[in-house]
């Protein structure tokens, strides 16, 4: 049924855009908009894949692409406008294509598992963990293989999601939050007071992608050994600096501070101080008593192996706690509808019984709109059939673990997981994927068992399945944007097939640079933490055996308990809410600091100070042009990290070195090199 309008809505957004033509779906696709995705699909790639590599922790990338096509497309327009060249005018819908694309090429690093679950089937990960590391459980990735892997099994999730598009957007009219503000701003970017607003967002944006690219590269200049250059000061002195806690001027993660929400930095210096300033210190004073000193610190034999199993305890604990209320939340949001509705209309059986006077004008536009191009369900059904066949046919010749029947079981549940994620999404705004991702693992895994190579099938089906489940979450996102924008559903799922097109082409090509510095990296630039983490949980699953240290289990118990029971004070709090919600931290985001660096804290925390004390200065500046800042810091190093890695792969090393040494060690080597100099 369609939406009820509502009487107390505000002034109207489509009466701004009432004189302007919406054009058919076949032309909000331009040649100009795929040249632009193409080339900010690439830049967003790189970047998610600088990130995963680093913490595995990426953002929303959302409202980044909707600014970075809009100015792309402003500067483009502009350029031909200088030189007196006829182009058609930049329109919100095409914004909104553009974005669709770059968000779809772009998600698929992390939903893909780039820096997860493909890590977890190489031979590093099966060594450092000292599992079952026979040739079954192990698969070195390729090239040609990824392309074709990827081709094979990412359209599958825009099939599973078109019968929901209907009945999550108009009938039950789900939120979307980040779809939603996306399509606000791109609103905004099109109306005649936000075309000003757009030239300064375009200089801002240009001047800190500017600022960061420089600032990188003069940073290069002096890392020429370990521990050397600007970004290993230590900030808070050298006891500090020993355990990880100092500013290491990452213009990416301070731009990432400025995006995600401030518990979640807040949440993560939390964890950072709990791991590497209290709990992890007193495991080592443990060393020889309850883990063999002799092991490397990346062994799961030691203390990384504490690290590790105290993640994944939050993780699980934090994760089942989600995947548990989502039900909960899916009933409360169809009372609170049913009662909307029973308030606004006594008797309704269908959409067409619903008077059109009781909606407003903007919910009648678009509902006309998003009706008249919908997806037909029998396009769906033979879409899904048709690719779920060819890819059941040929993925276990590229991976022989698997077989026809495990793929067929993941297709026949995967549409109904994608469901629930989807409604989850649309409630939340958060894509759970990975929560479903973990249970996946384990059935598959315990199904095809490690003699078999239930590692790496478990891992495989993950994958096909994380794609299509997360899919359904992030196109539902674009379609609320689309549905918002006037968009046609036609014209996003064209968009998003294209940017899945790219992103199949552009990320195992990314992948391949990270991965051969990943493999060669001596100083923990690319430690991929959730490699491990997702190996682990194959392992266990598939029956296999994974030596760890004593008590890791004994104390991970508990924590798992305690991460149900933190999630659960802190949905109360937020849904009664109490005051005491926005001090009570989240657990995931404490989990993902256990694994990482606590320098990432930082510098979060820091974009997130920076972002506060904006706001207190001028709360309206800080609204229009903290995104568009974050998005520039956050590229700027993103685009130089690909040069980087290349440097890396072909030995150029830096010209100089920069190191800060304690006063005693210095005068050490004063005096050293002045007897060298006599």
């Amino acid at each position: 049924m369609e939406p009820v309008g509502d009487p107390r809505e505000g002034p109207s957004t489509e009466r701004a855009f009432e004189g302007e033509p919406v054009r058919a779906w076949t032309e909000q696709i331009t040649v100009r908009s795929v040249v632009a995705s193409i080339l900010l699909g690439t830049i967003l790639s790189s970047v998610g894949m600088n990130l995963v590599f680093m913490t595995g922790v990426v953002p929303s990338l959302n409202i980044p692409a909707a600014m970075l096509s809009l100015i792309l497309l402003k500067i483009w327009t502009h350029i031909l406008w200088r030189f007196d060249v006829f182009h058609e005018p930049f329109t919100r819908q095409e914004n909104t294509i553009i974005q669709t694309c770059v968000v779809a090429c772009a998600s698929m690093v992390s939903s893909g598992g780039f820096g997860s679950f493909l890590l977890s089937m190489s031979s590093r990960e099966a060594v450092d963990i000292k599992a079952r590391q026979d040739d079954i459980n192990i698969s070195v990735p390729s090239l040609g293989k990824l392309i074709v892997f990827y081709l094979l099994i990412s359209f599958v999730g825009l099939f599973a999601i078109i019968p929901m598009t209907k009945t999550m957007i108009i009938r039950h009219r789900l939120t979307y939050a980040t779809g939603t503000a996306t399509a606000h701003l791109i609103n905004s970017f099109h109306t005649p007071q936000g075309v000003q607003q757009a030239r300064r967002q375009v200089s801002v944006m240009l001047q800190s992608f500017t600022g960061s690219l420089c600032w990188n590269i003069f940073q290069w200049f002096y890392t020429g050994g370990p521990n050397c250059g600007l970004a290993s000061i230590p900030t808070f002195g050298l006891k500090a600096y020993k355990r990880g806690f100092y500013f290491n001027f990452s213009a990416t993660y301070v731009g990432v501070g400025m995006i995600c929400p401030t518990v979640v930095s807040i949440s993560m210096l939390a964890g950072s101080i709990l791991s590497s300033g209290i709990l992890l210190p007193y495991i080592e004073s443990k060393k020889g008593v309850w883990y063999n000193s002799e092991y490397k610190e990346s062994s799961m034999m030691g203390i990384y192996g504490y690290k590790v199993l105290i993640s994944i305890a939050m993780m699980l604990g934090d994760g089942l706690f989600q995947l548990l209320l989502i039900p909960f939340k899916a009933m409360r949001n169809l009372r609170r509808k049913q009662q909307q509705l029973a308030a606004a209309t006594n008797a309704f059986r269908s959409v067409d019984a619903i008077r059109r006077t009781v909606l407003s004008f903007d919910d009648r536009r678009r509902t006309h709109i998003f009706l008249k191009d919908n997806i037909p369900l029998s396009y769906a059904i033979l879409g899904y059939t048709i690719l779920a066949i060819i890819s059941t046919i040929a993925i276990p010749h590229i991976y022989c673990q698997i077989k026809y029947q495990h793929i067929i079981v993941a297709y026949i549940f995967a549409p109904l997981l994608a469901f629930c994620n989807a409604y989850g999404t649309g409630i939340t705004d958060l894509n759970l994927y990975n929560q479903y991702a973990k249970i996946v693992i384990m059935i598959f895994g315990f199904w095809i068992t490690a003699a078999k190579g239930g590692v790496i099938g478990g891992l495989v089906i993950c994958v096909i399945m994380t794609l299509i489940i997360s899919t359904a979450g992030d196109f539902m996102q674009d379609l609320k944007t689309g549905y918002l924008t006037l968009t046609s559903p036609r014209s996003m799922f064209l968009a998003q097939a294209i940017g899945t097109t790219i992103g199949c082409i552009i990320n195992p090509i990314l992948f391949w640079v990270f991965y051969h510095c990943y493999l060669h990296d001596s100083t923990g630039s690319y430690p991929a933490p959730f490699a491990r983490v997702y190996r682990i949980i194959a392992v266990v699953g598939a029956g296999g055996f994974v030596e760890l240290p004593k008590y890791s289990i004994a104390i991970s118990i508990p924590i798992f308990f305690l991460a149900i029971a933190t999630s659960a004070i802190r949905e109360v709090a937020i849904h009664k809410n109490w005051r005491i919600q926005h001090y009570i931290p989240s657990v995931a985001a404490i989990s993902v600091a256990f694994l990482i660096h606590p320098t990432t804290s930082i510098d979060m925390c820091i974009g997130s100070l920076i972002l506060l004390a904006w706001n207190k200065v001028d709360a309206e500046d800080a609204n229009l042009l903290a995104s568009v800042v974050a998005s520039g810091l956050i590229c700027g190093e993103g685009i130089f990290a690909i040069p980087d890695s290349l440097m890396g792969i072909y030995n150029v090393t830096p010209p100089m070195c920069i190191r800060f040494l304690a006063s005693d060690v210095n005068e050490k080597v004063d005096a050293f090199l002045a007897k060298q100099a006599h």
